[in-house]
């Protein structure tokens, strides 16, 4: 195990070296960034990577994404101390925690189970209440706590599903990666009056699937 002040000295050197080349200057996020202690949400053995500029493997087919990619998506969404924030992925936690530490409330949703009980373990560590985990299949939609005012998916979707958007208050943002390998854009959506939302691409990147997504038709000759 890495000592204690290497972890700092890491942590230190993911912002300044690829968070803040990437974009991220907003002062709340990095200053999170430097406060939410990554390490404790990646598996132990991958612990002396948890400020690598690399996807980290969860277990069942999983990865964690980039720090540079959770850090812009965090900037991207302006949170408030008033949203509630519909998160589709829990995974490790760690984006749930960065979510939680700015919103009013997260409500995140995992298909594994085993995902679910290790990140409820680590939020309560970090003393992080208001966070809400469910086991289901949220990656065509979650409408239980809608509307929401932001929502989050942390897998790519080959195209996004209009039940998302339909999720949203007026002025709710959505982020979401979407498209087909090797070439997606992480879009931004944001609702301007009830059932009229515009969309930004924000940059290429290229993040695994959420399971069950839904796909696009396609043409058969």
């Amino acid at each position: 195990m890495m000592p204690q002040m290497d972890f700092e000295r890491a942590r230190f050197n993911m912002v300044e070296q690829q968070i803040r080349p990437w974009d991220v200057l907003d002062q709340q996020v990095l200053d999170l960034l430097l406060r939410v202690p990554r390490e404790d949400f990646v598996p132990q053995q991958y612990r002396v990577l948890a400020f690598a500029d690399l996807e980290i493997p969860l277990g069942h087919g999983e990865r964690m994404l980039q720090p540079k990619l959770e850090a812009r998506m965090l900037q991207e969404l302006a949170l408030t101390g008033t949203d509630k924030v519909l998160e589709v992925g829990t995974g490790s936690g760690y984006m749930t925690a960065l979510l939680a530490s700015l919103a009013r409330h997260v409500h995140s949703v995992e298909l594994v189970d085993e995902f679910t009980v290790a990140a409820e373990g680590k939020l309560k560590a970090q003393g992080l209440h208001n966070v809400t985990l469910e086991n289901g299949d949220a990656a065509r939609g979650w409408d239980r706590h809608a509307p929401y005012d932001v929502i989050v998916l942390t897998g790519s979707v080959p195209i996004l599903p209009p039940a998302f958007a339909a999720s949203l208050n007026p002025s709710g943002r959505l982020i979401a990666v979407v498209g087909e390998p090797p070439v997606m854009e992480a879009r931004l959506i944001t609702c301007v009056a009830p059932g009229a939302c515009k969309s930004t691409d924000l940059f290429e990147t290229c993040i695994p699937s959420l399971r069950n997504v839904l796909q696009p038709e396609r043409f058969v000759f």
